[in-house]
């Protein structure tokens, strides 16, 4: 019997989909991926008609030079830190899981999470586990990769992604030991703050459970790491537009955290699977010059999980669990 001219087809496959980065710290690269991440209902749920001339005239126009500085002050040698930091724990992860084929995808961007899928679909792969990077489940980032999932695969049943991982004991503990580590080197603050993306209220109101995913992420790692409860705070960052969003807000948090005397805070985002513009452009920087402003002196940022093997290993058991049950 001959071999399979495409070794990898018997296996079963592993996608960690992150949300997108644009290809270059460039107003044309960051236009162009805002206006794919943008033109999703999943993100902005407007009627077409009124939305798209509002995104191609006014926003992107405006807001991509804007955010192409942003995008510059972190850029990595070897690109943008979410794509570097995605790409190399996908690494990680297949160096765990030998008997799978584990590749990353974005939602937005490239590498393309639908092209991703349609390639593995033409290789003849056994089962897709998709696992979104997103801890906590969101309609707007979660559902967005299913909907892809669902558009390439249908019902055929041979794909299937992870819905969150909010309370995973393992991941839990990895969160806990990055903030131990940090503490242990560079010393710890008078407050530990969690900041997640924030999503619209009206969102939270009509059922999303994310809200209610943070809060249950953040007790659990403040359970793991022994700490009182009003030694941590719960916030959320990185709102856009005027319609009121999850609160309290991280900045505004911040500017009475600093107000009221408090010199010294540790921030932390664990909603993050990697560090990106949000965490280290958004918190380390913007963030940290809020809280000097108002008083602070020191904002000291706890980095994301990033490629770490704590990381690697929760999610490759994580994805070898659910291909476990799926048998």
């Amino acid at each position: 019997m001959s071999e399979s001219p495409n070794p990898q087809a018997a296996r079963d496959a592993v996608v960690l989909v992150n949300l997108g980065t644009p290809d270059a710290p460039t107003a044309k690269a960051v236009r162009r991926y805002l206006a794919e991440f943008l033109h999703d209902h999943r993100v902005v749920a407007l009627t077409r008609w009124l939305w798209c001339p509002i995104l191609h005239f006014v926003i992107l126009p405006f807001r991509s030079p804007r955010v192409a500085k942003l995008y510059a002050g972190v850029w990595m040698a070897d690109g943008s830190p979410l794509a570097v930091h995605t790409a190399r724990l996908a690494d990680a992860v297949r160096r765990q899981m030998p008997e799978a084929q584990v590749v990353h995808a974005m939602r937005y961007g490239k590498p393309s999470l639908r092209q991703t899928l349609e390639s593995l679909d033409a290789d003849g792969v056994g089962r897709v586990m998709v696992l979104p990077l997103y801890p906590q489940y969101s309609t707007t980032t979660t559902a967005s990769v299913g909907d892809v999932v669902d558009r390439v695969f249908g019902s055929s049943g041979r794909a299937r992604m992870r819905a969150d991982y909010h309370l995973d004991p393992a991941w839990i503990e990895a969160v806990a030991a990055s903030i131990r580590a940090h503490w242990a080197q560079h010393g710890r603050g008078e407050r530990l703050l969690f900041s997640f993306h924030g999503i619209p209220q009206r969102l939270s109101d009509a059922g999303d459970p994310y809200a209610a995913q943070c809060r249950a992420s953040c007790d659990a790692i403040v359970r793991a790491l022994e700490l009182p409860e009003d030694a941590a705070m719960l916030t959320f960052q990185s709102r856009f537009g005027r319609e009121p969003w999850l609160q309290p807000y991280t900045d505004k948090t911040l500017e009475a955290l600093g107000a009221a005397g408090v010199r010294d805070v540790d921030v932390v985002c664990p909603g993050f699977a990697v560090d990106c513009l949000e965490t280290l452009e958004e918190i380390a920087l913007q963030n940290a010059e809020i809280f000097r402003a108002h008083g602070g002196r020191h904002l000291r940022y706890i980095p994301c999980l990033n490629e770490s093997p704590a990381h690697a290993a929760a999610l490759a058991a994580l994805a070898r669990r659910d291909l476990a049950d799926w048998a």
